[in-house]
């Protein structure tokens, strides 16, 4: 009796023993293929990774189902493919009343950034004596007296520059918008 008890533990052991060879064997060949596909489906590194350790889990649980070798590799990105949607499954998504909801666009914050962009180019392209006031102005807020106070000049002459100045962006500004309506049509 313990001779046959001890032959069926070899024999559990042995199988054990093959069916752990066989499951690092199918790790060892399919491991990168089944990560990159993950990761190709979830664009997110830790969540492929976790994706990948419960495909394998369930793969290992299931392992004596797998009867064709050659097919290995889909039946690894089909039970992949199944963890996935599991994922959303039991995701709970948080239900918010709709009036609570501000709804941001973002094309506006674009726009100014253009425009940001533009003035910036357009100020750039003044020549110093009347970039250089109108900086002072419209960055630090200064007051015709301070920047006069600031470049050596006096009142009239930088509220002169400051005008010009005006004058030469707005030109600017319609002069390529003239530009923009001939392109466009």
């Amino acid at each position: 009796m313990f001779a046959r008890n001890r032959s069926e533990g070899v024999q559990v052991l042995s199988s054990m023993n093959a069916k752990q060879k066989r499951y690092e064997a199918l790790v060892k060949a399919f491991h990168a293929d089944i990560y990159r596909y993950a990761y190709w489906l979830v664009k997110d590194r830790s969540v492929a990774e976790d994706i990948v350790q419960e495909t394998f889990l369930r793969a290992w649980r299931s392992l004596d189902a797998l009867n064709d070798e050659k097919a290995a590799k889909s039946w690894l990105i089909t039970i992949l493919r199944r963890e996935n949607a599991r994922r959303f499954e039991r995701k709970q998504l948080d239900v918010v009343d709709i009036e609570d909801v501000s709804i941001h666009d973002d094309t506006q914050r674009a726009d100014e950034d253009i425009q940001d962009r533009e003035l910036h180019r357009l100020l750039g392209s003044l020549t110093l004596e009347y970039r250089e006031p109108l900086i002072l102005q419209l960055i630090f807020g200064y007051s015709g007296e301070e920047i006069a106070n600031q470049l050596g000049l006096n009142k009239n002459t930088v509220m002169t520059r400051l005008f010009r100045a005006r004058n030469q962006l707005r030109e600017s500004l319609e002069n390529e918008s003239e530009q923009r309506g001939r392109i466009n049509g």
